[in-house]
């Protein structure tokens, strides 16, 4: 369910940002303290790409991401990085250790790569609900109603309709 979840969320992603002109994607929002669709993309790929490159070491660290310029610019190779991630996240799951920096401190927290995948969707909900109020400037791009909604809220207001 998780990794059907994930596939479905990183699909819709996908098609969104491929409805676009490079020139959109790299269109700087007032109202996203000119942040680009391009840069959220691209922070919702490294973070995924960080849980799945440091999956063998057995520590994840966020911190640790590449922050790529080409994800960000070029529509097709974010994409294709979407793309790779979908292949590795039926991984088996396994127990990890979480690694972030707070105020100078270095913290470690025990986690697994379910936990992780979780947090990763969730971020990417979180980051596509920025990216619709971009994407909604350009009139030619049709998303799913749901784009960018929490999978609890989807539920929630399911329950209300009448």
């Amino acid at each position: 369910m998780l990794t059907q979840a994930i596939h479905h969320t990183l699909h819709e992603l996908s098609d969104a940002i491929g409805q676009l002109q490079p020139h959109e994607y790299t269109h700087p929002f007032p109202q996203l303290r000119n942040a680009t669709i391009g840069e959220h993309t691209r922070h919702i790929i490294e973070l995924f790409q960080c849980l799945i490159y440091q999956y063998d070491t057995g520590i994840v660290n966020y911190d640790l991401r590449e922050r790529n310029p080409v994800i960000q610019g070029n529509i097709a190779f974010a994409q294709q990085c979407i793309a790779e991630i979908l292949s590795h996240v039926s991984r088996p799951d396994c127990t990890l250790e979480l690694q972030q920096q707070i105020d100078g401190t270095m913290l470690s927290l025990p986690t697994n790569f379910h936990r992780e995948l979780l947090y990763n969707l969730e971020h990417c909900i979180h980051h596509q609900a920025l990216i619709r109020v971009g994407i909604m400037q350009f009139e030619s791009v049709v998303l799913d109603p749901n784009f960018g909604v929490a999978r609890s809220t989807i539920a929630y207001r399911q329950q209300c309709a009448p």
